[in-house]
């Protein structure tokens, strides 16, 4: 195998993953390694699968909005004047200058550029000095549309215009922990990290959670008893385990006023891991998360 040519790496993962579930084993230290196989990880999931952007309450008033790129494509997500969420291309239609950067509160979008001026529906509102070209029409111009998706309260979004819907392909969630309404929870504190690794790397140590009793034993590891940790072999867009927990973090566990959940369903956290890259602890009392995109 060369730098160039990911087929050695994915014939040594489709050989790991070909033995049966309990004989599983980690996998090769190619597909961590090799720049060729990050490559075809870009252009072949995450250029075409839905990734979560974050969560919708916290794009809560009209002019919202956060930046992401995807596979090298600069993407904005809006709340729009009618309280629609939308995505949208972050790079304007004249000279290409990436329009917003971070996350903020816009009335309208303006490319800092020559400040062509674009609504939160993409289209365009004005350009400075353009009704002399004779060929100009603004109506012509848009941004690019983005697919983007409200799913129990996390943005999903895709450059794939073919994605089947998110809820079609996560209905076994919704089976698993409808118990548990995600989109009736809300994000009160966020941070936004590059980490010096693979992805993966990161996704993986999220759902093992047979390290708790060691590496957090001073806070959630004393709740976690690996003996009640069920882990079964998953489904085809995520995979997920869960622990039945103690009493030692009264946070994690149903509120008392809570009446809804009954015995186990109190104080059992569930780790769901959306395929590719949406890692979630989910317990009666909070959640959090991991969403994750590969850079350079």
């Amino acid at each position: 195998m060369t730098q160039h040519d990911p087929s050695l790496a994915i014939a040594e993962l489709r050989a790991n993953v070909s033995v049966p579930f309990e004989r599983a084993h980690a996998m090769p230290k190619s597909v961590y390694t090799s720049p060729a196989f990050a490559k075809a990880e870009e252009e072949h999931i995450f250029a075409k699968d839905w990734l979560c952007a974050g969560r919708a309450d916290a794009l809560g008033k009209p002019g919202d909005y956060l930046t992401m790129t995807i596979s090298g494509e600069p993407v904005i997500i809006l709340r729009d004047r009618e309280g629609v969420l939308r995505g949208m291309s972050n790079v304007c239609r004249h000279r290409m200058s990436t329009l917003l950067e971070g996350r903020g509160n816009v009335r309208s979008i303006v490319c800092p550029y020559h400040a062509w001026t674009y609504n939160l529906d993409g289209s365009l509102r004005g350009a400075p000095a353009m009704a002399r070209n004779e060929d100009f029409c603004r109506e012509d111009v848009k941004l690019p549309p983005v697919r983007v998706e409200d799913w129990q309260g996390w943005i999903m979004v895709t450059l794939n215009p073919d994605a089947p819907p998110v809820a079609e392909q996560l209905a076994g969630v919704d089976r698993l922990v409808g118990h548990l309404p995600m989109d009736t929870y809300r994000e009160v504190f966020r941070e936004e990290f590059r980490w010096d690794t693979n992805w993966k790397v990161l996704a993986e140590n999220f759902m093992e959670s047979y390290h708790l009793p060691v590496c957090h034993a001073g806070t959630i590891g004393g709740a976690s008893d690996l003996n009640k940790m069920e882990c079964p072999e998953g489904e085809a867009a995520f995979n997920y385990h869960w622990i039945v927990k103690n009493d030692m973090v009264p946070l994690a566990l149903a509120h008392p006023t809570n009446t809804v959940l009954q015995g186990d369903d109190r104080r059992i956290t569930w780790l769901l891991a959306i395929y590719p890259a949406l890692l979630i602890t989910l317990t009666p009392g909070y959640f959090w998360y991991l969403s994750l995109t590969p850079g350079r």
